[in-house]
């Protein structure tokens, strides 16, 4: 395969975008090594089988928003890889029926290792993930609830990541609060993005970085409540770091400079930027997260920015 097919198909997968989909499933892998006791390799095996499913899973959704919006592209994004010819249609059909046969089947497979029966959760998450990617990519994004749409593929794949730990380790409550964080982010960042390619008012935009404003909020409010229910002899009340409220400020302000800039002069290249920062970001602010239950060692999932930002100096995010 020449160099300019294998680009085309990485432009088409979005493929720096799939970092962001690992950090939601090592965000619950940091979750389970602390509210769980020393487990065996192959519960951890199953994290990966479980990050690999959910890379699929978004790498599917990425294929299917381009099949679904083929006219409108080649009316107004020519240069993608479907309008522009460089992937056919059929092709592109067929790699999204295949990432979504295999991101289901490894999601029915990683509730298998290291588990006393099967455990159903990750194929029910990924199911319902894969019916919010073509309500989305069907017809929802055209409307006001796209981003909700968009919010509830994320929502879901925060609670993928989650799957593996037994419930009477990890409450659904604080389950359901932490996969909101990330829910109402992408609520933000997909408001944000609507109009990216052309011209963008500034009160939509100023709404939608409320709306992220207060998905970080939201993880205060979680990391208070964690506090709150966990007493010195529960093992809660050993997770997180002091540093927590620090690192969340400081990456406000890492997504906030262009947000604010985009926001003061609306051109698409300045809305553009924000929305890549934003997206990429999203692996930041899993490992912010992550901290809340391991301390500083959650910082290690920023090792999957890398080869995201590295990725994407070749293969446009948005």
């Amino acid at each position: 395969m020449s160099r300019d097919r294998l680009l085309a198909f990485a432009q088409l997968l979005r493929i720096p975008n799939v970092f962001t989909a690992f950090a939601d499933v090592a965000l619950g892998a940091c979750a389970a090594a602390a509210v769980l006791p020393a487990m065996p390799v192959a519960f951890w095996l199953a994290y990966i089988v479980l990050a690999l499913a959910s890379g699929c899973l978004y790498l599917a959704g990425m294929v299917w928003n381009d099949v679904f919006d083929l006219a409108e592209d080649k009316k107004a994004r020519a240069f993608r890889p479907l309008p522009s010819g460089r992937v056919g249609k059929g092709t592109a059909i067929v790699l999204g029926l295949l990432l979504s046969a295999a991101g289901l089947a490894l999601a029915g497979a990683a509730g298998m290792p290291g588990q006393a029966a099967w455990n159903h959760e990750p194929l029910a998450y990924a199911l319902g993930i894969v019916a919010f990617v073509f309500i989305y990519d069907g017809g929802m994004k055209r409307t006001q609830l796209g981003p909700v749409a968009m919010a509830m593929c994320r929502f879901l794949n925060v609670l993928f990541g989650l799957s593996l730990i037994p419930e009477a380790a990890l409450d659904t409550e604080y389950r359901v609060h932490l996969a909101a964080v990330v829910g109402f982010y992408i609520v933000g960042v997909t408001w944000f993005a609507r109009t990216e390619e052309g011209a963008s008012r500034k009160r939509d935009l100023t709404l939608a970085a409320i709306v992220i404003a207060l998905a970080l909020l939201l993880a205060l409010l979680l990391r208070a409540k964690l506090h709150a229910a966990t007493g010195p002899a529960k093992p809660l009340a050993a997770l997180g770091t002091f540093a927590f409220p620090y690192l969340l400020v400081a990456f406000g302000f890492l997504i906030g400079r262009p947000i604010s800039r985009a926001i003061g002069e609306p051109t698409s290249q300045r809305v553009q930027r924000a929305v890549k920062r934003c997206v990429l970001g999203l692996v930041v602010l899993d490992a912010v997260l992550a901290t809340m239950f391991v301390g500083l060692p959650g910082l290690l999932v920023l090792f999957l920015l890398p080869p995201a930002l590295l990725l994407g100096k070749w293969v446009y995010s948005t």
